[in-house]
């Protein structure tokens, strides 16, 4: 028999056509060539990082007297090095462990704690909504970067402070989302039939309402990366981050500054590298917004 049956009595090619969820997913987020360009830069990048002691050519730290600012290209120094005759293409992979877990840490601790305020907010409303939303409503009164800077300038620089500064500033922003989806998906026609049958508050939110509100805040998180991942840049560039002579993004564009017009490629090539990881996280979270999305998965 051409067709085999499921145990359920769908065609199996039938449903393999329609897909699993993962399936679908995966078949959806294909069909988007910036997300899986994104996705290969970002695989990049953080394979990069953590094969750092493999497969870079040089010790990050150490400094060659004699090779300063030598141009991309020179002889064993594949992209030039820096004012201190350090290997760029080293600094660049050694630095993506900072700049990706700063860029990273920030976003995932957040979303955390924005799910457990904005369905606490959402989903129970009247008091609870008002206190919490009340309160972070004092930090949307600030932008985002200005704050960062005040908060490190206040407990110190240093990494750990910057992630606890970025941290601090996202979770207004990320409740706000979780809050809004979860007012959404409250008011559905399956929550109220739980209640119907006698489900509890921590069941209805376990396998009901967060199911439904992670989506959303994934989406969002993802184009968060990005945007931490410049912010902590710019932190570190204003020495409030990382500290030198750790290998940064950040710091190498801070430190390459004070050679631009003797030698641009100290600055050019970090910052071209921030801007494509930071573009790809982006492009990753159109993708993910396009393929979670059901009627794009019909």
């Amino acid at each position: 028999m051409e067709t085999v049956l499921t145990m359920r009595g769908t065609p199996a090619r039938a449903r393999w056509r329609s897909g699993a969820p993962l399936a679908s997913f995966l078949r959806v987020f294909v069909r988007n060539r910036p997300a899986v360009v994104g996705a290969a830069v970002i695989l990049l990048a953080a394979g990069a990082a953590t094969a750092a002691p493999l497969i870079s050519p040089y010790d990050p730290l150490k400094a060659v007297e004699t090779m300063r600012l030598a141009p991309p290209g020179a002889t064993g120094f594949l992209l030039g090095t820096d004012e201190q005759g350090r290997d760029i293409l080293s600094r660049l992979i050694w630095g993506g462990r900072v700049s990706l877990m700063v860029g990273l840490v920030p976003v995932v601790v957040a979303g955390i704690l924005a799910l457990a305020l904005g369905v606490t907010a959402g989903y129970y409303e009247g008091i609870a909504d008002h206190v919490i939303m009340r309160v972070l409503d004092i930090f949307f009164a600030f932008p985002m970067v200005l704050l960062a800077i005040a908060i490190v300038g206040v407990i110190g620089p240093g990494i750990h402070n910057q992630m606890f500064a970025l941290t601090v500033v996202l979770i207004p922003y990320s409740t706000r989302v979780v809050r809004t989806s979860t007012l959404s998906v409250k008011k559905l026609e399956f929550i109220e039939a739980g209640r119907g049958l006698g489900a509890r508050d921590p069941r209805l939110l376990l396998r009901h309402v967060l199911p439904n509100v992670l989506p959303p805040l994934l989406v969002y998180a993802s184009t968060l990366v990005g945007m931490m991942i410049v912010a902590s840049a710019g932190l570190s560039f204003l020495g409030l981050g990382v500290q030198p002579p750790t290998p940064d993004w950040g710091v190498m564009v801070g430190n390459g500054r004070l050679v631009l017009y003797r030698a641009a490629h100290v600055v050019t090539i970090p910052g071209i590298v921030i801007v494509v990881v930071a573009l790809a996280f982006n492009f990753v979270g159109e993708g993910l917004r396009e393929a979670l999305n059901p009627r794009s998965r019909q």
